[in-house]
C-alpha cells in the first residue's frame, strides 16, 4: 500500500529514475542488522524478581552477568516474522477489523457525503480543522495513553486533507505527532507515566503541574509546525514531499464539494452508527481502560449495524469488510516486523547487554546533566523497544538506582523516562504504527523522516530545558 511500493520511481540527479524502497525491504534491513549484531554484541542478562506493586518481572540492578554467546541462527532470522505478527496480534487483528469496518461504512456511501458537507461549510476556513483535531488526539494520549487506536482514523483524516489541497503527510502529522506530544507530556497516561511511577515508588500521576505545562508547550509547537507545513503544501503542492505519491495513490480519495448530495435517511442512520460507536469507545477507553480486543469488538458491531442500516445485503457487507481487511494487509505485515527486531535481540540474549552498555554510559554524565542523559538513554532504548510500559518494567529499576546516587529526583527520572519514551516512536524505522499510518497512506519512511526532523529537533531542545529545570529545581514529590 506504501506510496515507493510496486515499481514506483523518482527522478535522481541527472535526470536519473531511480527506483524508492519498499517498506517491506526497508524493515527487512533492519531486522537483518539485528541479527547481525547477536553476532557481535556478548549476551547477557540481568537476574529478575517479581515485584508486588505491579505484578511485573523486574531487573536486579547489579545483578548483569555475561552468559554464553547465543547469535540467531538462519531458521530463527526466518521465524522473527511469525514470532513477531504472533507478540503484535493484538494490534495486527485489531487493524484489520478497523480495515473491515471502514469498508462496510464507506460502501454505503455515508462518509463521504457527510465529510463533503462538512467540509464544504468549512471552505476557506479549513486551516483551523488541524488545531482542533490535534487537540483532540494529544489529549487522547496525554489523558487516556492512545496511540495505536488512531490508527482508525488515518483514511478519514486522509480523505478530508486530499479533499482540501493538504498532503498525506500533513494526515499523519495531524494524528501521530499530537498523538506523540501527548504522550511525552502525559498527565494521567497509565500505561507509562503511572507504571513508571510504580516502579520508582512515588505516587501516581504525581508532579502534574510541571506535566501540564510541557504537554500545552509540546501541543503547541507542534500544532504550529504541521499548519505552517500544510499552509506552504496548500499554496505550491509541488513543495510536498509526498505529491508524487498523493498523486498516483490518493488523488482518488478527494471528495467532491461540487453539487454535494444531501445525505440521504439510510446514509444518516449509517453515520449516527459510525459516530455513536466512536463516541462510545472513546469513553470506554476512559471509563473501563479498554484496550484493542475490546476495542475490535466494538469497531466490528459498528461496521455490521451500519451495513445493515445503510440498506446493504448481508453479502456486500461481507464482500467489502474481506476487501477492507485485505487493503490492511500491508500494514499488519509491518508491524510485525517492527517486532521481529526486538524478538531477534530477546532471543539471542543480547537486550539486557545493550541496557547494561547504555546505562553504563549514561553513569558518566555529570550529576547535572544527568535528566538529559536519562533522556537520550531512553530515546536511543525506545528503538529496539518502543512499547512504553515494557520499557517501564526494563529500565526503571536502573533508572531509580542511577537517581538516587546522582542526588536527583525520582521524579526527575520518570519525567525522562516518559519524554525518551514518545519521540523516536514515529521518527525511527522500528515504530510499527507510524509504518502502520504510512503504509495506508502510501508515503515512504524517507518522506515522513525529513518532514518530521525539523520539529523533532524542536522537541529535544524543548526537551531538555525543561529536564535541566526539573534537576535544578528538585522536581518531586521525591
Amino acid at each position: 500500500m506504501l506510496g515507493s511500493s510496486h515499481g514506483k520511481t523518482e527522478t535522481g540527479e541527472g535526470g536519473k529514475k531511480r527506483e524508492a524502497m519498499h517498506p517491506m525491504l526497508l524493515m527487512m534491513i533492519v531486522v537483518l542488522i539485528c541479527a547481525f549484531f547477536t553476532y557481535i554484541i556478548p549476551a547477557g542478562q540481568y537476574e529478575r524478581a517479581l515485584s508486588e506493586e505491579t505484578g511485573e518481572e523486574l531487573i536486579i540492578p547489579d545483578s548483569f552477568g555475561y552468559i554464553e554467546r547465543t547469535p540467531v541462527s538462519i531458521l530463527s532470522f526466518l521465524m522473527s516474522l511469525t514470532l513477531g505478527l504472533q507478540e503484535a496480534a493484538d494490534i495486527i487483528f485489531f487493524l484489520i477489523i478497523i480495515g473491515g469496518m471502514f469498508a462496510i461504512v464507506n460502501g454505503t456511501g455515508a462518509l463521504n457525503v457527510g465529510i463533503a458537507n462538512i467540509l464544504k461549510r468549512l471552505k476557506g476556513r479549513e486551516i483551523f480543522m488541524i488545531p482542533i483535531l490535534m487537540i483532540c488526539f494529544g489529549c487522547g494520549s496525554a489523558f487516556c495513553g492512545n496511540f495505536e487506536e488512531f490508527l482508525i482514523f488515518v483514511p478519514l483524516i486522509l480523505a478530508c486533507c486530499i479533499t482540501v489541497g493538504y498532503d498525506s503527510l500533513t494526515a499523519v502529522g495531524i494524528i501521530f505527532i499530537a498523538a506523540t506530544a501527548g504522550y511525552a507530556g502525559s498527565i494521567t497516561n497509565a500505561f507509562t507515566e503511572g507504571t513508571a511511577q510504580e516502579i520508582a515508588g512515588i505516587p501516581r500521576f504525581s508532579g502534574m503541574g510541571l506535566r501540564v505545562v510541557l504537554f500545552i508547550a509540546l501541543e503547541f509547537v507542534s500544532i504550529g509546525y504541521v499548519m505552517w507545513i500544510a499552509h506552504m503544501v496548500k499554496a505550491n503542492p509541488k513543495f510536498s514531499g509526498a505529491y508524487k505519491y498523493d498523486e498516483e495513490y490518493n488523488k482518488g480519495k478527494k471528495i467532491k464539494l461540487d453539487n454535494v448530495a444531501k445525505l440521504s435517511r439510510r446514509q444518516l442512520y449509517v453515520l449516527i452508527v459510525f459516530i455513536a460507536g466512536m463516541a462510545f469507545a472513546v469513553f470506554s477507553m476512559i471509563k473501563w481502560q479498554y484496550y484493542v480486543d475490546e476495542l475490535s469488538a466494538i469497531f466490528f458491531a459498528v461496521g455490521i449495524l451500519a451495513g445493515i442500516v445503510g440498506g446493504l445485503k448481508p453479502a456486500e457487507i461481507c464482500e467489502y469488510f474481506v476487501k477492507g481487511c485485505r487493503d490492511m494487509i500491508l500494514p499488519c505485515l509491518m508491524i510485525g516486523l517492527a517486532n521481529a527486531t526486538k524478538v531477534i535481540l530477546n532471543d539471542a540474549n543480547v537486550m539486557d547487554s545493550i541496557l547494561h552498555s547504555l546505562s553504563g554510559l549514561l553513569q558518566k554524565f555529570p550529576n547535572s546533566l544527568m535528566p538529559v542523559g536519562m533522556f537520550i538513554f531512553h530515546e536511543l532504548f525506545n528503538v529496539i523497544v518502543p512499547s512504553g510500559s515494557a520499557q517501564a518494567v526494563i529500565t526503571m529499576p536502573l533508572m531509580t538506582v542511577l537517581a538516587d546516587k546522582a542526588d536527583m529526583t525520582r521524579q526527575t527520572a520518570v519525567l525522562a523516562y516518559q519524554l525518551g519514551d514518545a519521540f523516536t516512536n514515529i521518527l525511527a524505522p522500528t515504530g510499527g504504527e507510524i509504518l502502520a499510518a504510512l503504509a495506508i497512506c502510501r508515503v515512504p519512511f524517507g518522506k515522513w523522516v525529513r518532514y518530521l526532523l525539523p520539529l523533532f529537533i524542536i522537541w529535544w531542545l524543548l526537551a531538555f530545558v525543561v529536564l535541566l529545570y526539573a534537576g535544578s529545581s528538585g522536581f518531586g514529590p521525591i
